[in-house]
This record gives C-alpha cells, structure tokens and sequence, in this order.
C-alpha cells in the first residue's frame, strides 16, 4: 500500500504542479512562459523520484510502469495497483486545478498541433527516449540514486522544452488523462493514452540489444 500512496502522491504532485503553470501562464498573461512550464514538468519529476523513489520508484506514469513489468522488473500483480494509483493522483490533481480555475478551457490538456498521425509519431519517439533514460538509472523497478532525479527530470523539461508546443510533450497517459476527462477536451485522448506505451515498450528491447539478457530480466 504505501507503494501505491507514493504514486498517488508523486504523480499528483506532477500534475498539479505541470498542468497548474499552464493555466497559471495563461491566467497571468505568459508570465511563467514555455521554458518555466518546461522546466516546472522537470523540476517537479526530480523532486518526486527524490521523495518516493525509495518508496515506490517513482514511475509516476502507467507507460513506465508498464514498461518495467515488459522488463521483468516489476512483478505483474503490482501494475494494476500502480497505474489505478497513477490515474487516481492524476484526476484528483486536474480536479483541484479545475476548482481554482473553473473558466479555464483545457486544463492544461495535451492537445497536438500537428496532424494526429505525426502527433502520434513524437509521443513515441519522446516516451522512447524518457523510457532509454529511466532504464539505465534505475535500480530494478525504481528510480533511486544521487543522479536518477537529475536525469530523469532533466529529459523530461528537454522533451517539454522542444516538443511541448508540437504535442504537449506528454509521454504519460496519466498525465493526459486527469485534464482531459476534468476539461472534456477526449477527442485526441486516445493517442496519449496507447503512444507512450508503445514508445516505454520500444525502448526495453533496445536496452536488451545494446546490453546483456539480464538487463532487462531483472536488475542491470
């Protein structure tokens, strides 16, 4: 259980603190701007791998969960618990941003600006490379240590950075999930929910091509 609180948590705290600098950006007239909104999503990782990395591993996202079950790092009975939490921590988080800024349109939802098939395409490539990093710091299914926060926060506020204003950079059907059920904005939902999944997935068997078999059958 206390696995599950950590993700509740973690994940609430990214989505509160991620989606709120959107709709605090668009309140105040740009004053945070793309770089802090880019560099809050980074922050706000690292800052929650610090926090419940020892705890729960700080996935925070059901595409890294379900990744490190594919890697065999995490045992199947775990996920369900795992991403209900990440989804949970998610919807509450968006829930809390819509009670403060209830005329707001979207929340902070992933919306492409690109054709939906190309939008398709980065989320893919953008969890890939989020996956590739998460892979090699972590430590069986969490994500611990002096630099894992650093790293993987670090490549988070990089895919904002470049690809926020394409697709939101969301790598994270969580993520997506609580500001698009809360705002209503689903049309596009779909493709948040299955791309990073596909692209967390890719990225294990490249960690088995490029390192030995137990890699990604138990701890590297």
């Amino acid at each position: 259980m206390q696995r599950y609180i950590g993700e509740f948590l973690g994940t609430f705290a990214l989505v509160f603190a991620g989606t709120g600098a959107i709709v605090i950006n668009d309140a105040s007239g740009g004053a945070i701007t793309h770089v802090g909104i880019a560099l809050t999503f980074g922050l706000v990782v690292m800052a929650m791998i610090y926090a419940v990395g020892d705890i729960s591993g700080a996935h925070l996202n059901p595409a890294v969960t379900i990744a490190f079950w594919v890697a065999k790092r995490l045992p199947a009975h775990q996920v369900p618990g795992y991403v209900i939490s990440q989804c949970i921590g998610a919807l509450a988080a968006s829930g809390f941003v819509l009670f403060l800024y209830p005329d707001h349109a979207t929340l902070g939802a992933t919306l492409p600006s690109l054709s939906v098939g190309k939008a398709f395409a980065v989320e893919v490539v953008l969890t890939f490379l989020l996956m590739f990093v998460i892979i090699h710091v972590a430590v069986g299914a969490r994500e611990v240590g002096l630099m894992a926060g650093v790293a993987v926060g670090a490549t988070v506020a990089l895919a904002a950075l470049f690809a926020g204003p394409a697709t939101g950079a969301s790598m994270n059907p969580a993520r997506s999930l609580g500001p698009a059920l809360m705002s209503g904005q689903v049309a596009t939902l779909w493709l948040y929910l299955i791309a990073p999944v596909i692209g967390s997935t890719l990225a294990i068997g490249t960690c088995r091509l490029m390192r030995d078999e137990t890699c990604c059958g138990g701890e590297c």
